[in-house]
């Protein structure tokens, strides 16, 4: 059976999975955005006492923030050294309710359909060879009434500009590589995938980021990144 993933971006966010947790080191974006995508998750559907799948976790920074709001989060990702760092950091913290697994989301999805209350897809899909997979699969997971959050990146020439020439060449915000220009996908694609997975569309944010102050905030500009709720009828 084909997994659904690339070694090549296993092997990227393995070699740094030491640095996850330094919030200066080459994961400093995601430090930054977490409170802002945490929030606007929390406020869509709040997180306290719910069932919570993390897609593509990584290190864990989402998925133990969203514990920390009284979640039961499961997170999980096909990179093992990631995965082992978020289980040690969880262990350092203190932070319970919270589960990680080395398994594709596929393969989640033959085991626990329908199993969670929320499930959460962040800044996974333009890392994947078939994103559309892993949406279906989220879908599967996702119990009637769910709700499901995905971000990414948009195809355009404002993100080729933005996050691979400023963010990876100029400001240095990401190591070099991180992205491909080829496999970031438009809110109409994943909009179209979501609904052909038996979705519904029901929030559609950007993100900006200006780079003299260094905040991010959720805007209507979704030509760079972008977030995207669903909920499952």
């Amino acid at each position: 059976m084909n997994v659904n993933a690339d070694p090549q971006e296993l092997s990227k966010f393995s070699e740094l999975a030491h640095r996850w947790w330094d919030p200066g080191g080459e994961f400093k974006p995601l430090h930054a955005i977490n409170p802002l995508r945490l929030e606007w998750i929390d406020a869509l559907a709040p997180l306290r006492g719910r069932r919570v799948l993390d897609v593509g976790c990584g290190g864990g920074i989402l998925a133990e923030a969203m514990a920390r709001r009284g979640a039961t989060v499961t997170g999980i990702d096909l990179a093992a050294k990631p995965l082992k760092v978020a289980r040690l950091h969880a262990l350092d913290t203190g932070v319970s309710e919270l589960e990680y697994m080395e398994i594709s989301a596929e393969d989640l999805a033959r085991q626990r359909p329908g199993a969670f209350d929320t499930v959460t897809c962040m800044e996974m899909l333009e890392h994947v060879p078939q994103p559309d997979s892993v949406v279906r699969a989220c879908a599967t997971l996702a119990r009637p009434g769910a709700h499901l959050f995905f971000s990414t990146i948009s195809r355009s020439a404002k993100a080729f500009a933005f996050a691979i020439v400023g963010a990876e060449h100029v400001l240095k915000l990401l190591p070099k590589g991180t992205h491909e220009y080829a496999r970031f996908i438009r809110p109409s694609e994943l909009a179209r995938a979501c609904r052909a997975a038996g979705l519904e569309v029901i929030d559609l944010k950007g993100m900006q980021y200006n780079p003299l102050t260094g905040r991010y905030w959720l805007s209507g500009d979704t030509s760079v990144n972008y977030l995207l709720a669903c909920s499952k009828p």
